[in-house]
Formats: C-alpha cells, sequence, structure tokens
C-alpha cells in the first residue's frame, strides 16, 4: 500500500491566477499522454508482467505517476481560483467552467474528457514496454 504525506514534495505556489494557462496546462493532467493516463497505465500492466523486478519498477513509477497528477491538479486549482467572470470569458475558460467550474476535471486542452483509450495495455511485456516509451516520449 501507499503511505501518504499530506504535502508536495514539491510546493506550488501560483500568485497570480490565469485560466489561459490552466487550458494549456490541463492536458498534462488528462491528455493523452497526461499524468493520469501514465499512472494507470503503469499499475494496470504491472499485473501481466512476468518479471518481479519489472514489476516493482512499474508500480515505483506507477505511485510517482500519481504524485505528478497531485502537482498538475495543485497548478491547475492554483491557475483557476478565484477567477473573475471577465477574466473567465476573455480567456475562453468558460466552457470548461459552465460545466465544472474550477474543479479539477481530466480532460484534453482540446476538451476532450480522459479515455481510457489512452492507455496501452496489452499483455505483452515488449508491447507494453514500447508504449510506455512512446508515451513517456510524446511529453
Amino acid at each position: 500500500m501507499f503511505e501518504y504525506t499530506n504535502r508536495l514534495q514539491f510546493p506550488i505556489k501560483i500568485k497570480t491566477p490565469n485560466a489561459t494557462y490552466a487550458k494549456i496546462i490541463i492536458s498534462q493532467l488528462g491528455g493523452p499522454d497526461g499524468e493520469l493516463g501514465a499512472a494507470t497505465r503503469y499499475l494496470s500492466q504491472r499485473y501481466t508482467m512476468p518479471y518481479s523486478r519489472v514489476i516493482g519498477t512499474l508500480t515505483d513509477v506507477a505511485v510517482e505517476e500519481l504524485s505528478h497528477v497531485e502537482m498538475v491538479s495543485a497548478i491547475l486549482y492554483q491557475l483557476t481560483r478565484n477567477l473573475t467572470i471577465e477574466e473567465i470569458k476573455k480567456s475562453g475558460f468558460d466552457t470548461y467552467f459552465v460545466d465544472h467550474t474550477s474543479a479539477i476535471y481530466p480532460q484534453a486542452a482540446s476538451g476532450v474528457p480522459f479515455r481510457a483509450e489512452y492507455i496501452g495495455v496489452k499483455g505483452d511485456v515488449f508491447a507494453d514496454l514500447n508504449e510506455d516509451l512512446a508515451a513517456d516520449a510524446a511529453v
């Protein structure tokens, strides 16, 4: 199981909200090559991995990716908190805001919600590890 410390290892302190930046960064959370997909991919692939050392590595990397989900979410929250209606409209963030207000919802910058098809899990050692390399290279 995981041991959770209720603080970020690298504190995020954004002083000025900026919905335009949030619209871009949100893809790093729930986009096709985002952190949510990476964490899920590694956690899922570990179950069919026949090599115990690689299972351990996949688990460790998945936990690291989950910490990235937390950091990116903190960034998004701080970029979108306390925005005025004018700032929301001017940035084009209003389409997101209508459905989610300033809640952190995993989606791509295009507005497409996080999809399970972003996660490549085949149960084949070479296919899965190549998927991992390709996904990490895209970021």
